[in-house]
């Protein structure tokens, strides 16, 4: 119960009944471990599975040490997509209910002037991607000079080459004495390297799934020749309770599929990277609501998608072992059930199973018969 948790005890207000409006009765593993970390500013690198509660174990300490009384941006949180951004946004708005704390999105593609009048009015936290805000700071319209604490919010995407410089350079227009705390479902040791020499004695944390967690999801494939994953996507949309959130590989791929299941009438949505956020929105909102079975979208299009309760996750293209964790993590979030399918040639067949054996990953074959998924019959 929440009344164990020594943050929650000592929050403000407005925080404690936020929480508790929010119907959790208890913190999860990395909320509980992270919020002494953070709220006696030290640096965090925190790796934990999606679905286990990574945004609001950094939003809830930084709102409680929010001074409203200062009129610059004390906290920068920074993600690698729009998406993640305004999922991100979302829930501080939702946590702040009650307070005085003003919080602004800051994102790249959208109106900079519309951006900067936003900025005039004084916000506490900025959330933004990261190319956004060194616009914004090259032109003078960011003060940075009492930005106290700087979120990575899914690390491992923002540290890649394209985005260093980008990040390095932010980090470097704060003061000596900022706060970092870097969170992903998914860190490599060579970047929790880099972080760490961004950072001053991190704590670093990483959560695996529980195991109970974990058999919540189970983890399935299909076999089929390439030629015949439409065929299966097409049967598969037809099972009843079906709502999946489909992977491909590239929008080329996307299209292809999209094309060819509009073809035989199935009923889909399709997200990629380049659709529009209101457009987003919609497609979102409609699959949410359950008007069509299969919801097609891209490793980068799927960022920051939080659906409750999605019973499916396909691959209907192979992904690489850190796709997988997060293409996976869709389902079966915050300890409800869910499957995840693999549709694979039998090339893709072998690459699955020595993935899985490295993820500990408990892997079942199935069939598709009689208008049902089935176990296949064990090999004699």
């Amino acid at each position: 119960m929440t009344e164990n948790w020594a943050f929650l005890k000592e929050a403000k207000p407005f925080i404690q009944e936020n929480f508790q409006a929010a119907g959790f009765e208890k913190p999860t593993a990395i909320q509980e471990k992270t919020a002494e970390w953070i709220t006696e500013k030290r640096d965090v690198i925190a790796e934990s599975p999606t679905g286990t509660g990574k945004t609001l174990a950094y939003v809830l300490p930084l709102l409680n040490k929010i001074d409203v009384n200062i009129k610059h941006p004390q906290v920068l949180i920074l993600a690698p997509s729009r998406e993640l951004v305004m999922q991100i946004f979302d829930v501080v708005q939702e946590f702040k209910q009650g307070s005085d704390i003003k919080a602004v999105s800051l994102i790249g593609g959208a109106n900079i002037k519309k951006q900067q009048e936003k900025l005039k009015k004084h916000p506490n936290i900025v959330v933004a991607t990261p190319g956004r805000v060194q616009e914004l700071i090259k032109i003078k319209k960011l003060k940075m000079h009492e930005v106290k604490t700087i979120v990575l919010d899914e690390a491992d995407q923002l540290l890649v080459p394209e985005h260093m410089k980008t990040i390095q350079a932010i980090i470097k227009s704060t003061l000596k004495e900022r706060q970092i705390l870097c969170f992903s479902a998914t860190l490599k040791e060579e970047t929790v390297q880099l972080i760490k020499e961004m950072t001053s004695e991190p704590e670093v944390l990483k959560i695996a799934r529980s195991e109970e967690e974990a058999q919540k999801v189970g983890h399935y494939y299909l076999l089929c020749d390439q030629r015949d994953k439409v065929k299966l996507l097409q049967k598969l949309s037809r099972l009843e309770d079906m709502q999946a959130l489909v992977f491909v590989r590239d929008i080329t791929n996307l299209s292809i599929y999209a094309e060819k299941l509009a073809y035989h009438h199935v009923d889909l949505g399709v997200l990629h990277s380049e659709a529009k956020k209101a457009e987003r929105a919609v497609i979102l909102k409609s699959f949410e609501q359950r008007e069509f079975p299969l919801l097609l979208a891209t490793d980068i299009a799927a960022r920051g998608i939080d659906i409750d309760d999605l019973p499916y996750v396909i691959h209907a293209d192979m992904p690489n072992e850190e796709g997988y964790i997060h293409r996976s993590g869709r389902t079966g979030r915050a300890g409800k059930e869910g499957a995840v399918i693999s549709l694979v040639t039998p090339q893709e067949q072998s690459m699955l199973k020595k993935m899985a054996k490295k993820l500990n990953l408990s892997l079942e074959e199935i069939v598709y018969k009689q208008g049902q998924l089935q176990l296949a019959p064990k090999q004699a």
